[in-house]
């Protein structure tokens, strides 16, 4: 009992000291870069019809533009996020009040909505000015934001495989499913309305898809349904539908963003566990431990990357983050949200990396509300708010796990 009461006061003096530290690097700093990595904005299902037949009673509404792309509400709220980040990064003094970013590079994944996320980002953050928005040719693929085991990508399964059984604990998917229960009869609601039976997403019971040498894992069955029906729900709402077409009239806001959890889940089993997230992010980790060692005067001092849901979502399980977004679920990464770091040097010279999550709320992307965006910091797993540089470039270049970015 004594050695556990040492062992605590120890962890307690140790913990005040870094407060105290880090409270007193925070008097003076300057902020030196500052790297976003976004998903894209709103856009429709991927794929027409948005679902197999029979998972809805009735026909999904319809979009105004080709399955996957971004649509115009969803530029304009990211124009709108742009202009919100240009007025921070304004009193960071990264931005001048009048003119274009010194120094800025944006990089977007080659699919047409990140692409046109990445042009309406500029729009809002640096209007007016001829910042190029590089990517590849729409539709090849860029290793940069591709997961694991996709093209090639350094994949090893078995690993994986460890990682989600890690993540499902001891009750395994049966028991994860049963947790989810009440959601699932809640979605089942709205997808089948009246019709009673051979409808809904939960008529098949949820599995594990293990990992191959060239195939991550992935879900089957009634929570990887529900994860893809709750996101499109979601879509259909912060697009700005009338709620007569938002879930058929049966869904509620309430409902959207407690169906959101499960996206969010999906998340916490195949991408959030420690060897996925590193094995998935570790293109962009590199690119963001690159940003933050460079010293060079010619150096961009600010950095977008425009990716997707599973891009936000593995680093944020890489560097332990956890966020949760007004009209949104834990951890689920909103359109248009982002992780941000903040390159930060102290009076003495000494530089941290501090991060947080931007994003609209729910309500602010579906009506284009004035307010600034939600903004909190977070802080990467064992390290404060503000993090030593060194470690939080140990963070995002984990040799033990195996993963070279």
């Amino acid at each position: 009992m004594r050695l556990r009461t040492l062992v605590r006061r120890a962890l307690g003096v140790t913990l005040l000291l870094a407060a105290a530290s880090a409270a007193q690097a925070e008097r003076g700093l300057t902020l030196e870069r500052v790297i976003v990595v976004m998903r894209h904005g709103v856009r429709p299902p991927t794929k027409a019809p948005a679902m197999p037949a029979g998972i809805a009673a009735d026909p999904w509404p319809q979009w105004p533009v080709v399955p996957g792309y971004l649509t115009a509400h969803g530029a304009r709220a990211i124009v709108q996020v742009g202009q919100a980040d240009r007025a921070w990064m304004m009193r960071g003094g990264l931005v001048a009040r009048k003119g274009c970013p010194a120094n800025m590079r944006l990089v977007s994944d080659s699919d047409q909505r990140t692409i046109a996320t990445g042009d309406a980002y500029l729009q809002g953050v640096a209007p007016g000015c001829s910042i190029v928005n590089h990517h590849r040719p729409q539709g090849e693929d860029d290793p940069l934001f591709r997961a694991a085991g996709e093209n090639g990508a350094p994949f090893d399964s078995a690993r994986a495989n460890a990682a989600v059984a890690q993540a499902l604990g001891s009750g395994g998917i049966r028991a994860i499913e049963a947790g989810q229960r009440v959601n699932l009869a809640r979605l089942d609601r709205i997808l089948c309305g009246a019709q009673r039976s051979g409808c809904g997403v939960s008529r098949e019971a949820t599995r594990i898809v293990p990992a191959s040498a060239t195939k991550r894992p992935k879900l089957e069955g009634a929570l990887d349904r529900a994860s893809t029906a709750a996101q499109i729900l979601l879509l259909e709402y912060a697009d700005g539908k009338p709620m007569d077409q938002v879930g058929w009239g049966r869904a509620t806001v309430a409902d959207i963003t407690a169906l959101s959890a499960f996206h969010s889940l999906e998340f916490q089993l195949l991408a959030r566990p420690p060897y996925l997230a590193a094995a998935n992010a570790a293109p962009l980790a590199r690119t963001i431990a690159d940003a933050l060692r460079d010293t060079a005067p010619t150096a961009p001092r600010i950095v977008a990357l425009i990716g997707h849901d599973t891009n936000v979502a593995s680093l944020g399980g890489m560097l332990g983050l956890h966020w949760q977004a007004p009209g949104f679920a834990a951890d689920d990464p909103s359109p248009g949200g982002a992780i941000i770091l903040e390159l930060l040097r102290a009076q003495g010279g000494r530089r941290y990396v501090r991060v947080s999550y931007r994003s609209q709320s729910l309500e602010q992307i579906r009506t284009f509300a004035a307010s600034p965006p939600h903004r909190e910091v977070l802080s990467i797993a064992g390290c404060p708010s503000l993090c030593p540089l060194d470690r939080a470039l140990q963070r995002l270049a984990p040799r033990d796990w195996g993963i070279i970015p």
